[in-house]
């Protein structure tokens, strides 16, 4: 249960990378994809507009992760909608790192393309982490 709080993330922006399918130790499929955003701004003080990049580091799960594989590509506008969460591990050198990344719960391609918008949503977020597919979209429920 939510208690008056809320873990939400929408972005729109591009593909930095070609995404690289890799597999857990219990063969669930697992992406990482860089998403780009970009803002423009002018200071106060300023006559030009200044251009700024964030890039945000995004993960999928299953069904969602064989589709962004297979579908989307480097340079390709999408729509992510997720959760942020964030892991700690400790590196070689025994210091203690974290990575907060977006947790994609539903992906969608914009843009210039084939003409459509597909997009793939996972039915259970809490399902990935535990390693279980039960709560997937089946083959027959994908939109393509």
């Amino acid at each position: 249960m939510h208690k008056n709080s809320m873990n939400k993330v929408i972005l729109v922006g591009h593909l930095g990378q070609d995404p690289e399918l890799k597999s857990t130790s219990t063969n669930i499929h697992v992406v990482n994809i860089s998403v780009a955003t970009n803002e423009s701004f002018k200071r106060k003080d300023e006559t030009e507009y200044t251009d700024r990049t964030e890039w945000h580091r995004c993960v999928a799960f299953g069904k969602t992760a064989d589709y962004i594989t297979n579908y989307i590509t480097k340079g390709r506008l999408v729509y992510v909608d997720g959760r942020l969460q964030t892991r700690k591990w400790t590196d070689k050198d025994n210091n203690t790192r974290y990575s907060t990344e977006v947790m994609i719960e539903t992906i969608m391609m914009l843009g210039k393309g084939d003409g459509s918008q597909q997009n793939v949503s996972n039915q259970s977020t809490s399902n990935q982490n535990t390693g279980s597919d039960n709560g997937q979209a089946e083959d027959d429920d994908l939109p393509f």
